[in-house]
């Protein structure tokens, strides 16, 4: 079993008697991550949110009832919370009058986050789960395992599914990838338009690495801009896809308005398009490296607990930079090749405005000295 980054955390927080809330993307391996941590058991009280029965018994909880529910029980454990509705209130009962931790899971950090947010103020901890990342992954093979099947890595991605049912990768990110993983986004009000959804992500697939520009979306789509930036925020928040706003601070060619966008998996942006071709056949290596370099960066940073801000640089001259790091006011700048004898050399109008920051050259040959 392939020991997740995030199991020292929890371990660390499972004893206090504040919340944890353990949000990401469906099938990214929460639940499985809870019952290796707090198992079913005669003082653990699991429910999950997916469920009708569980919906139905918490439609009209009150403190007596918790109390019943709960006897002898010292963890309660809400798996897909976000399904239930007023959830933030209805657990706030049992954090100020039962002696019972409060474990939480969700897909959808919109709904759940809008319900906990208030009521949980100050007495909860969160943690983001991602698909099974690279560092997770050498734990477990072993490096020269995970650097042979790296190729691999950057088509089909690494939900935990596709990692335990080789040989069937492309039928499980196409179920994936299908209605399922978008069922909170679906399911949400403000979404009338759910073909368009598929027409954005495709969009957005066929456009990674590069600039993004609602307006421009927008027209291809047939949505307005806010409509564009409702649906991007929703992935975002569903843990699809992230956003990296553009760097800029001094100069005034730099980039303001426009955004990147990148998938937290390389497989499921590649079930968007139906691209499942073998890595040394395709036109997007770059592409593909870059977004699972970043997406694992961001993985690696997260779970560590250091706290940043992700930025890309580009001027209206097309001088660029993939990637810049700002922890604490230090900037670390990166460029992402495949290419590893494609000789980097940085922009000396980046260097200038931004002097005494660390550059770095990415690519196969020393990309894993970041990430573990």
């Amino acid at each position: 079993m392939i020991i997740r980054l995030g199991e020292n955390y929890l371990q660390k927080r499972a004893s206090d008697n504040k919340a944890l809330i353990i949000l990401g993307a469906r099938q990214v391996g929460k639940t499985t991550l809870l019952k290796k941590m707090f198992p079913p058991s005669d003082t653990i009280e699991w429910l999950t949110g997916d469920d009708l029965s569980t919906q139905q018994l918490l439609e009209n909880i009150n403190l007596e009832r918790w109390k019943i529910l709960l006897k002898n029980k010292t963890t309660l454990v809400i798996d897909e919370a976000q399904r239930i509705k007023d959830i933030g209130l209805k657990v706030k009962l049992v954090l100020d009058h039962l002696n019972t931790k409060v474990v939480l899971s969700g897909s959808s950090s919109l709904e759940l986050a809008n319900s906990v947010n208030e009521p949980l103020t100050g007495r909860k901890w969160e943690m983001n789960l991602y698909p099974i990342s690279f560092a997770e992954l050498v734990s477990t093979n072993s490096l020269n395992t995970e650097l042979q099947l790296l190729h691999h890595r950057l088509v089909f991605g690494q939900y935990p599914d596709v990692i335990n049912h080789s040989g069937d990768e492309i039928d499980v990110l196409t179920s994936l990838s299908d209605s399922y993983l978008y069922k909170d986004i679906l399911s949400y009000q403000k979404v009338r338009k759910p073909e368009k959804l598929k027409l954005l992500l495709s969009a957005l697939a066929h456009q990674l690495g590069s600039e993004v520009s609602y307006n421009e979306l927008g027209k291809t789509i047939g949505l307005d801009n806010q409509s564009i930036e409702l649906y991007i925020d929703l992935l975002e928040k569903n843990f699809i896809v992230f956003r990296l706003p553009p760097l800029s601070r001094n100069l005034r060619k730099e980039l303001k308005s426009k955004r990147k966008i990148y998938f937290w998996d390389n497989g499921i942006r590649n079930a968007i398009i139906a691209q499942f071709q073998p890595f040394e056949l395709r036109a997007d290596k770059g592409q593909l490296w870059e977004n699972w370099f970043i997406s694992e960066r961001l993985k690696h940073l997260r779970y560590s607990r250091i706290p940043f801000n992700s930025y890309f640089w580009r001027t209206q001259d097309q001088q660029e930079i993939d990637l810049i790091e700002d922890k604490n006011g230090v900037l670390s700048a990166f460029e992402i090749k495949w290419n590893s004898n494609k000789k980097v050399r940085f922009s000396k109008t980046f260097l200038n405005a931004y002097p005494s920051n660390d550059t770095h050259e990415i690519n196969p040959t020393n990309f894993y000295e970041y990430l573990v």
